[in-house]
Order: C-alpha cells, then structure tokens, then sequence
C-alpha cells in the first residue's frame, strides 16, 4: 500500500465521519476573522497559528493524529471556528516531517516548541490548554505528564493512550488469530514487515479470508475469537447497537468493522511504528491464549459461537497458544515504552473523551491509562468520560466545547466537582445551542492483550 494511500486512509478513518457531523454546526456567534501565523522549528517540522482580534487569553494547543505529518492547530474546521468566535488562540505543529508518520520520537518536543514560538512571535497566553486526539491523544497524555509550567490543563479525544506496545500486541494477538484459522500462509509473516505495500497486501488477504469465512457458522465464531482479542466494538455505523445477549448480532457488527476495511489501516500502521521503533515491537511468544480470551468482556459472546457451531473451543485455544512463537526486538520495544507510552503520572489535570464504540482505538485503551495513572497516585488529576457513538473520533462540535469547558472548572476551582461528570458535560453541551451531544455513563470494559 502507497504511503500516500495509507495517508488518505490514516486521515479518513481519524476524521472523515466527524467532519461529516461537524460540518453542518453552525456557530451562535458572528464568524470571527483570526490573524494566522506559521513557521519552522529546529528539526524541520512546521507549526501554525491562529488568534482572534478579541484574543480571550487562552491558548490551545492541539496535537494531531496519525497521518501526514502536516500542522493542524484544531480537531476540525468547525470545532476551530467555534473555538476563535469564542476567543481562544490556537496552535499545533507538523512534528518531524522526515521519519514515520508514528512521529512519536519528535511530537512532544515539536509542540512544546511551537508553543515557545507563539510565546514569541504572537504574544503571552495567560492560560495554556493541552487538547489531543488519536495518536494525538496520547501525545496530549504525554504533555500532561511532562508540561508542569508549561500547560495548565489537557483534554484528550479519542486518545490512543494505552501507548504503543500494547497497540501492537492486541492488534497482532487478532491478526495471528485470523490467520492462523483463515490464512495459515501469512501466520508467521505479521511483522517485520519489508514495506508499506507489503503490508496493504498483507491487510487485502486477511480481510478477503474474513469475508469468506464469514459464510459458515465455524467462520463466524474464529471472527469473534479475533474481534475479542482486538477489543473491536460491536456497534457499527447505521445500526442499532445489539442487544446484551445477542451474540449473533454483535458479531454480526463486528464482522461489518473488518469487511468495511478495518485491517487496510491497522497492518499497514504497525509498519509505520516499526519503521519508527526500528524493528518489530510485538510478541506473543509465551502467550496464554485461552488465559486472554477469559479476561475478555467478549468471551461469552465467543463461547456461544462456539457452540452454536459445533466448536471445541478448547482446541483452537490450545492451536494459538501452541503456535505463538513471534518474538520481539528488545531495542525496539524499549524504543517504543519510552516515545510511545503515556500514564506513569500526570503533572496537570487531564479529561479524556471517548467514543464508546470506537473501532480504531477502543475505549477500552481508557482502562489501561486509567490504571497507570492510579499506581502513580494521580487519580485526582484524571477524569473520563463517554460519547454514545460509533466511530473513531466521531464527536461533535458541542462535545469538544463541553470537554474544554469542563477543564477550565477545574483550573478555576482546583475541583473537578461534577463538571467531568456525563449529566453534567450534557448540560454543557446543551446550553451552546450548537450540534447536539450524546455524552453517556459508561465504564469500559479492561483492554485485553497487555503483556
């Protein structure tokens, strides 16, 4: 797959589906005109500016997901023009424009430096807000661990913030399982990977074996047994969410994720972080696969496939666990906990906003930072909280207003009281009188496939 194919994908799956909602917002205010401002930082990479002429004091400083390495300074169009009518400035940079798109070794250092250029070149903020969505994310959880005296605060949406090593391990626990029933060819083949086109290859021959396998009752529950091990969402786009119970049509959904093209993005990603890691940052050498599936919130769901088809579920346990020989590259994996991991502490308070059915990055990833903050005893700091939809980064205009909101509490009062909390994030979101809002109270589900 083409770099520039794996670009159009990265940007369209992080944000084709919200710029389809957020269009269509309108703003409660006039269209403000904004001063723009850009420039290049030391290692190469770019950053840009916008301030309103009634600057409110605040700047934002946004962090972009995977993808070009092009600044961006908001989440959308519309979200940025309803932040300048309200009088916040904005800022974000490229990171370094000449490695991988998994820009996790420059990301931080590159926006902690267009922040000191705006300092320079546009004027003092007098409030400095952290916002990061996707991989940009959990470049946001990593300035709000690092950026005392820098940033005062951070909203994270959508953030990718159980970091990368967890990324590949579950996504490569789903792909070793789907090979392994459907395409035993490619079973030891799933990293190291020579190139991006040989990864998109990889990717178009294990969602046709999907497709194919889901004609049988035997294909179906393999599929589910991947979809557990790759915490995939069970409510697809243009459905209704499947019942409790309904094993049958949450496979059903979850099977509608991969067919629509699901691993086209995810294979041909690892490549991109290895490239960045400088080798393969995945194992499952020593896995316990049935021990995995049993700390899966799908498990039951698998179990009654299992045995609707006739399946001895024990035996393809035993096959994966027997078979898992893929072992990692130390260097690699060091390289990747050190760029790419977030939540060993938190230094600045910290709401994260999730989608509930996201098929990119689960919500589920929101346990793991969760849990990493807690034995760091920062728990007061965090805060999270959930949009009942689907899709990755699929939140509307009002949401993110809401969640900014709700962080600037916090920064006034030193509490996050209840404004964190989702009746009260609603209440917010409502009174803007712009897209709407769907915040919901849910707790996700531990992300399974953490080593």
């Amino acid at each position: 797959m083409p770099r520039t194919r794996l670009a159009t994908l990265a940007a369209a799956c992080a944000t084709a589906l919200a710029t389809a909602l957020l269009g269509s917002a309108t703003s409660a205010h006039a269209t403000t005109t904004a001063d723009h401002y850009s420039g290049t930082l030391a290692d190469g990479a770019t950053w840009i500016a916008d301030k309103p002429e009634q600057w409110n004091g605040s700047l934002l400083l946004f962090s972009h997901g995977f993808g070009p390495t092009t600044a961006a300074d908001a989440p959308s169009t519309a979200v940025r023009q309803a932040l300048l009518d309200t009088g916040y400035a904005l800022v974000g940079s490229s990171y370094d424009p000449n490695g991988s798109m998994w820009a996790l070794d420059s990301a931080e250092r590159d926006q902690f430096a267009a922040l000191t250029a705006f300092r320079r070149q546009v004027g003092t903020p007098t409030r400095v807000i952290s916002v990061g969505q996707s991989m940009g994310g959990l470049i946001n959880a990593k300035i709000a661990r690092d950026g005392a005296g820098r940033v005062d605060g951070a909203l994270g949406l959508c953030g990718l913030v159980a970091g990368g090593v967890d990324l590949d391990n579950y996504q490569l626990d789903a792909e070793y399982t789907l090979a392994t029933f459907f395409d035993p060819a490619d079973a030891d083949a799933l990293v190291n990977l020579d190139s991006q086109t040989d990864a998109g290859a990889l990717a178009d021959r294990l969602t046709k074996a999907v497709e194919t396998a889901q004609q049988t009752p035997a294909g179906r529950a393999r599929i589910a047994l991947a979809a557990a091990y790759l915490n995939l969402a069970d409510w697809a786009p243009g459905r209704q969410p499947p019942t409790r119970y309904d094993f049958a049509g949450q496979e059903q959904q979850q099977y509608a994720w991969l067919a629509q093209g699901l691993l086209g993005f995810l294979v041909p990603a690892r490549w991109s972080v290895e490239q960045s890691a400088g080798g393969n940052t995945s194992w499952n050498k020593g896995v316990d696969y049935a021990g995995l599936l049993r700390k899966s919130a799908h498990a039951k769901q698998v179990e009654a496939l299992y045995r609707d088809a006739g399946l001895d579920l024990r035996t393809d346990l035993n096959r994966l666990t027997h078979g898992a020989d893929t072992t990692a590259d130390p260097a690699a994996v060091a390289h990747l906990k050190r760029t790419s991991t977030a939540g060993q502490g938190l230094a600045v308070p910290l709401l994260d906003i999730h989608t509930t059915a996201d098929q990119l990055v689960p919500a589920e990833q929101e346990s793991a930072l969760a849990g990493r903050v807690r034995r760091a005893g920062n728990s007061a700091l965090l805060r999270q909280a959930y949009v009942a939809r689907q899709s990755h980064c699929n939140f509307t205009t009002a949401e993110v207003v809401a969640g900014l909101h709700a962080v600037e509490h916090r920064l006034e009062t030193g509490h996050w009281n209840d404004s964190a909390t989702a009746a009260e994030l609603q209440h917010s979101a409502d009174e803007l009188g712009l897209d709407g809002a769907a915040f919901t109270d849910y707790r996700p589900s531990r992300l399974t496939g953490t080593r």
